[in-house]
Formats: structure tokens, C-alpha cells, sequence
């Protein structure tokens, strides 16, 4: 939060400021530090600074350079700027000690060197920083700490080199060692007591949001840890304890802080002030204002500070300035919360000016007046804190309100259920005689329905039954002309024999046997009786099978109808595929395969009649989907038998038209079907249906349009054991 506000705002009330301090006259050169005075804040005339603005310069070119200008501030405060700055001064010990100690209090400068007169007054330096190895600074503390070697009596001049990212602001304190320590104990402790309200803000609030689950008390406690990370990496604490061994989060930290601490008071305006409800124009601007803070963290993350600096300023500026405008907006419309708010930020605001007014010496520097941002940041939360708890009345008050007004309007129900019961009950008693009157009228209908849906099977079944008999009647006929077709020419061969023999039996009463023998012999070549005898064969065998073909049909009629079978028995279901197979034969083209993949299966307890009505129904549909195409190639029906557990599963794939999505969530409903008016009832695959669920079993189905469908059916082994 200080972050958010305080580096753009600060340089704002600075401009406005430095005019009214340059009457202040120039103090002693020299900074005395005695047993009265023993420790002392480096400030006006007794610092000289110096830029370097290509920070090239070297400390020989700076001891003698004649640049340095005395400062006309209480301390150095030189904001965001690239250059190397230098500080000159001089200390003189008016003390018993031989020591003295040197204290920067601003923690966040990354590169800071003090130079002191070493051994025959040539300069020593001391590198330091926050870029700068933690474990090396001479004092370990986040502020940056030296001991520093003067005689009694004496004084020495010291220089300072200082470069950052951040703005430069260099509060110097030199003072026996017990001073330092004590004003570093201080300021430890101020600092602890603020994390500490801090904490008990968070936990506060964390257990209150459990309680009312109110979202602005979860944005609140983003806010607060936001705002305790900030004045964490203000004030170094956060380096001194976590990341001093990280110098990449040394780097970004501050930044990171300052656009997470804008970013969590934006997302907590919103929810508290109720920004999006009561002006959806500014819910607008304040989405915009976090789209740009985040997008400091991303100049951040490349390396661009210096952007990332300049833009969180001018968020700051900005930001605060429309969010204080929008909630006096509010307040003057009466809002509670808003007014609270206004009060919070007002206390804020004014100890940012009091920090500037210290800075520029309109008031002193002192460790309250440095301090002033973590003491109005402390009030400013506790305040917020109170509006948020002030929200739990509010929203009692709007309970009670809420419930009277329920009360209110129960009563008023109450009479208006009494007035309506009386004519419900006329309208409910003329509508039982309405139901009574349509229920005798579906019970009229549902016979007739019943009636007709009888029929409707009975026709299905004939229809079935006319296309198997037609199928029968037709491949019966095919071998039965293969048999009458070879008797013809079976008995004309069998005539020539008869002839031929006859003339053998008439050689009894012949004289000239040679020459009957040889006129038999000429009569069988006229007959050809070797190729009668070929003839008669192949006869023969054409007979045979045609009428091996005619028992094959008849068996597998038989078993496909099992007419002696209308128990439930157990069966071999590959002879049921089979024979049904046989009895579709003339139905399949010369293109359609028939592809078997058996397993080896155990009898099926099933009623065998019904299940070859499964497998012939389920064929039928294949085959008029492949017969649907437009364009026929090698087509093929694959039927595919496992055994998984005490399941038998049988796959029918076709490689038809397919079907749609919302085609195959329709297909076992009675009447569903996709041929034309007058060519189907639609009940093939619902009688399908009710018979696998009269086996306790299954079927689905998977299709996808163009690319065939597949039925799998799951039967139980055991149909009398199996629990559905």
C-alpha cells in the first residue's frame, strides 16, 4: 500500500513543497556528535551532494571535484532517478568513545558504498546494497549499518556513492553505537508491532469471513497481506529474514509488492463500495487500472524497471485519486461504508503528507515522523477493519427487516389460501368428475390400442414369417430342380443301357455272333457309353446333393424354430447363428461376406425359438442397411462370439448405412422406423428388445452414419440362477 501511493505522491507534494523551504539558511558543515547530541540526523547544509549522471566517475575525480552543492533539504531525497549520487560530509567526535556509528535507515537502495579515511587518510570503501552480498555487511541489519573510526576530538570526512532503482532516499543518523542500536531496536520493534496488527487483522477477518461468508472480507485480508508484504520490503524485513540469499526476488520484490498491494485494493473497493452494482462505469475503470498494474509485473519480470516504476507511479497517482473521488461520491449518497472508507484513506493520505512535510523540513525527523506511513497504514486497516465489522449489524438489521416484511406477507397468504381453498375445492371436485369421465375414455382407448398393437405384432410376425417361408420355398426350390432336372437324362442314359443290353440277351439266337458283336459294338459307339457312364455319375451325385441341400434346409428350419423346444434349454448358440444363417441364404447378395469369429462356448440356457428370432431379426435389419447403400463394394456381416465371465456376448457387425445419434436412441421403441409409409411396422427390434430383457440380458448398440453398425448382446449362461 505505501508503495501504491506514497513514491508518485510524495514527488507531487515535494514540488508543491521545495519553494516554501529554500528560505531555510545552511547549518554548520561539520556534524558534531558530543555527549549532549549523541546521535544526530545528517541534514541541510551539513551534506554536499554530487550527480553523476553516467555514474562513471571515479572516487579520486570525486574527492577533488568542485560540484558538490550543499543540501537544502532536511534529508537527501532525490526520487526515481539513473544517476550515481555522491554525499560529502563531515563528522567530528566530541565523545569519550573512539567509535561512532553510521546508520542509512532506508533499506531498499541497491548499491551504496561508504568511503572513510583509512590508515595515512588514504580512502577505504565498504561496499553495500541491497544487490550486495547480506552476509558481509558489518552490521547485520536491514538497514545499512557501519562502524566508523574517529579520534576523540577529531573529525573526518566520509563520502557515499549511492545508486537504485527505487527512488533514493538517504536518512543518515551518526551516533554512538548505544544511540544506533537503540534507534534500530526502536524501529525493529515499531515495525514488529505493525506486522503484529497485521496479523491479528488477518486472522480477524479470516475468522469472521468463515462466519458470514461475506466475499469482502476475503478480498479485505488479500488487501492487508498485500499491504504487510509492502511495508515488509519498504522497511527490509523481508529481505533481512527470507530472501537476503535470492537476488533475483531482492530485485523484483518491491515492485511485485507495490502491484500486488494496488491490485488487492482495487479487487477490495469493488467488493466493499459495491462498485459494480451501484456504477458499472467505474467497475470498468478499476478493471483497467488492474489490467495495467499486472502488466508491471510482466515489465518487471523482463527487466524493464524503470518502466515498471514510472507507471506504478502514475497508477498511484491516479488510482487514489479516482478511488477517493468515487467513494466522497458514495459518502455524499449517504453510504455508510463509503463514509468509513473515506475517513480510512483520509488518515492515510495525511500521513503521507506528514512523511513529505518531514522530508522537506516543514517538520522534524524524528522516529515518529519516519514512521508515519506504517502508523496511518495501522489505523487505516483498523478502521477498515471496523466498517467490515459494522457490515454484521447491517446485515442483521436487513435480517429483521427482511423477516418482518415475510411476516407480513405470510399473514396476508394466510387469508388469501383461506379465500382460494374454498374455490380450489369446487374446481378440484369439477375436475375429478373431468378425470373420471377422461379415464374411462384411455381405458376405451387403451384396449383399442391394446388391440391394435396385437394386431400389429401378429402382423410383424407373419411378415417375418412370409419372408422366411419365401426364403425357404426358395432354396428348397434350387436343389429340387437339381434333382428333376437330372432325372431326364438319367433315364434316357438308363434307355440306352436298357437297349444295349437287349441286344446282348438277343445274341442267344444269332448265328452270326462276329458280326452282331461287331454291330453292338458299332450301336455303343452311336450311344457313346462311356460317357453314359460318366453321365449317369455325375447324375447321380447331383441328385445326392440336391437332396443332402434339401435335408440341410429342412434341419436348419428345425432347429431354428425349435417347435419341440418352448421350454428354456440349453443350447449351442453358434448352431442358432448357423441356421439362421442357412434360412437367410437367399436373401444375402453374392457381395455380402459372412465373417465367423467363434470362441469356444458352453451351452446357453435360453428359449432357443425366441433367441433365433433375435439373430433373424437382427440379420434382416443388417442386411437391408448394406442392401441401402448407394454404392455397393465388398460388403461383409461379422459376427463375433466371447465368453467374459458367466456372460456370453455375440457382436453382429454390418457394414451398412449406420445410423445417427438420434436414430439409435430410438430404434427399440415400438413403431420406430426409418423404412417408408407401408414397408415396416417398426416392431423388429422392440421385439428384440423384450426378448434379451426377458433372458435377463442386454443389447446396445454403436453406430456411426456411413460406417455400419454394431448390436452386442449379453447373455446370462444361466438364465434361472442370473439376478437382473
Amino acid at each position: 500500500m505505501r508503495l501504491l501511493i506514497r513514491p508518485a505522491f510524495y514527488r507531487f507534494v515535494c514540488l508543491l513543497l521545495l519553494v516554501t523551504v529554500r528560505w531555510i539558511p545552511a547549518w554548520a558543515d561539520t556534524i558534531n556528535i558530543s555527549p549532549n547530541y549523541p546521535i544526530q540526523l545528517a541534514e541541510y547544509g551539513q551534506l554536499e551532494y554530487l550527480l553523476d549522471p553516467a555514474g562513471h566517475l571515479t572516487f579520486a575525480e570525486v574527492e577533488h571535484s568542485p560540484g558538490f552543492q550543499k543540501l537544502q533539504k532536511q534529508i537527501p531525497n532525490f526520487g526515481l532517478t539513473k544517476d550515481a549520487i555522491w554525499l560529502r560530509f563531515t563528522v567530528k567526535n566530541n565523545t569519550q568513545q573512539p567509535e561512532l556509528m553510521f546508520n542509512i535507515t532506508y533499506p531498499i537502495l541497491d548499491l551504496i558504498d561508504l568511503y572513510y579515511p583509512g590508515p595515512d587518510n588514504r580512502y577505504e570503501v565498504i561496499p553495500g546494497g541491497e544487490l550486495r552480498p547480506f552476509k558481509k555487511r558489518p552490521v547485520v541489519h536491514q538497514n545499512f549499518v557501519y562502524n566508523i573510526s574517529i579520534p576523540n576530538g577529531t573529525a573526518q570526512t566520509f563520502y557515499v556513492r549511492i545508486q537504485s532503482r527505487e527512488t533514493i532516499l538517504v536518512p543518515i543518523y551518526i551516533g554512538t553505537s548505544r544511540e544506533i542500536y537503540s534507534k534500530l531496536y526502536n524501529d525493529d520493534l515499531l515495525l514488529s508491532i505493525y506486522i503484529g496488527i497485521i496479523l491479528v487483522m488477518i486472522f480477524y477477518n479470516i475468522f469472521i469471513f468463515s462466519s458470514v461468508r461475506d466475499w469482502s472480507y476475503f478480498y479485505y485480508i488479500i488487501y492487508i497481506a498485500c499491504v504487510g508484504l509492502t511495508q515488509l520490503c519498504l522497511h527490509g524485513f523481508g529481505y533481512r529474514f527470507f530472501w537476503h540469499e535470492n537476488l533475483y526476488i531482492t530485485e523484483q520484490s518491491v515492485l511485485w509488492a507495490g502491484a500486488l498491494s494496488g491490485i488487492s485494493v482495487l479487487v477490495f473497493v469493488q467488493s466493499f463500495l459495491h462498485v459494480r452494482e451501484k456504477a458499472p462505469w467505474a467497475y470498468r475503470i478499476m478493471n483497467l487500472f488492474v489490467i495495467v498494474y499486472s502488466s508491471t509485473i510482466v515489465l518487471s519480470l523482463l527487466g524493464y524497471f524503470s518502466i515498471a516504476y514510472a507507471l506504478i507511479d502514475f497508477l498511484a497517482i491516479t488510482g487514489v485519486s479516482f478511488i477517493l473521488l468515487f467513494a466522497i461520491m458514495q459518502a455524499v449518497k449517504h453510504s455508510r461504508t463509503a463514509k468509513i472508507f473515506v475517513l480510512a484513506w483520509t488518515v492515510f493520505i495525511l500521513a503521507i503528507i506528514c512523511f513529505v512535510l518531514k522530508d522537506v523540513g516543514i517538520i522534524p525527523y524524528n522516529i515518529f515522523t519516519s514512521h508515519i506511513i506504517v502508523i496511518g497504514s495501522a489505523i487505516e486497516v483498523i478502521l477498515l477493519s471496523f466498517a467490515l465489522a459494522d457490515k454484521i449489524n447491517t446485515f442483521k438489521a436487513e435480517k429483521e427487516a427482511s423477516q418482518a416484511i415475510a411476516l407480513e406477507i405470510s399473514k396476508e397468504n394466510e387469508q388469501l389460501v383461506r379465500e382460494q381453498n374454498i374455490i380450489l375445492e369446487a374446481k378440484v371436485q369439477e375436475r375429478t368428475e373431468e378425470l373420471q369421465n377422461s379415464n374411462r375414455d384411455l381405458n376405451v382407448a387403451l384396449t383399442n390400442l391394446k388391440d391394435t398393437q396385437t394386431r400389429l405384432v401378429e402382423k410383424e410376425k407373419m411378415a417375418s414369417l412370409g419372408q422366411l417361408t419365401a426364403g425357404i420355398a426358395h432354396e428348397i426350390n434350387n436343389p429340387i430342380n437339381f434333382v428333376t432336372s437330372n432325372i431326364k437324362p438319367l433315364k434316357l442314359d438308363i434307355a440306352d443301357l436298357q437297349a444295349l443290353l437287349n441286344r446282348y440277351d438277343g445274341l442267344a439266337g444269332k448265328a452270326d455272333i462276329p458280326g452282331e458283336l461287331k454291330s453292338i459294338e458299332q450301336f455303343k459307339r452311336e450311344i457313346d457309353i462311356d460317357y453314359i457312364h460318366e453321365e449317369i455319375s455325375s447324375l447321380i451325385k447331383g441328385i445326392e446333393d440336391g437332396a443332402a441341400r434339401t435335408a440341410e434346409i429342412v434341419k436348419g428350419l428345425r432347429t431354428f424354430s425349435r417347435l419341440d423346444e418352448s421350454d428354456v434349454k440349453s443350447i449351442d448358440i453358434h448352431e442358432g447363428l448357423d441356421s439362421t444363417l442357412v434360412l437367410l441364404r437367399n436373401a444375402i447378395p453374392p457381395n455380402v461376406n459372412i465373417i465367423k469369429d467363434y470362441a469356444e462356448l458352453p451351452k446357453v440356457e435360453c428359449y432357443a425359438g425366441k433367441i433365433n428370432q433375435v439373430f433373424m431379426n437382427i440379420f434382416s435389419n443388417a442386411l437391408n442397411a448394406i442392401k441401402s447403400k448407394k454404392e455397393q463394394h465388398d460388403e461383409s456381416i461379422t459376427i463375433t462370439t466371447r465368453q467374459e465371465g458367466q456372460t456370453v456376448i455375440i457382436r453382429i457387425r454390418d457394414t451398412g448405412i449406420g445410423m445417427s445419434e438420434e436414430v439409435q436412441q430410438k430404434i427399440f421403441d415400438p413403431f420406430f422406423t426409418t423404412k417408408d409409409v407401408g414397408e415396416g411396422t417398426g416392431l423388429g427390434l422392440s421385439i428384440v428388445f423384450s426378448i434379451i430383457e426377458k433372458h435377463k440380458g442386454k443389447i446396445i448398440v454403436n453406430s456411426t452414419p456411413g460406417q455400419g453398425a454394431e448390436f452386442i448382446i449379453y447373455l446370462p449362461l444361466n438364465i434361472t440362477n442370473h439376478q437382473s
